[in-house]
């Protein structure tokens, strides 16, 4: 049985909300998120140039682009989040951080 928190999104999908993403990132709403230069899962501050569009719910699993799914966040941790929801996320910096304590 699928998991219900589980849409995968087609192909065309994800291309068009790609599409929507290039046209997000050049709004001043965008850019004023950037300016501040915060990554939104580690909260750490970088240069704006530094900062990527994270989906909060990946676009494979079907998250939109809007303004409620984006924030801006490290090259580290997008990489680090890759297709995670939020709580998988969540539960990945709660083991993470179990382990370094041990």
């Amino acid at each position: 049985m699928p998991d219900p928190f589980i849409i995968e999104a087609s192909e065309s999908e994800i291309r068009k909300e790609k599409e929507k993403a290039r046209v997000l990132r050049k709004t001043r709403w965008w850019q004023q998120r950037l300016a501040r230069g915060i990554c939104h899962y580690c909260g750490q501050k970088f240069p704006s140039a530094h900062l990527t569009m994270d989906h909060i719910v990946p676009l494979i699993r079907g998250g939109k682009t809007t303004r409620g799914n984006v924030v801006p966040c490290c090259k580290e941790c997008n990489r680090k989040k890759k297709y995670h929801l939020p709580m998988e996320w969540e539960e990945y910096l709660q083991n993470r951080g179990k382990k370094n304590s041990e």
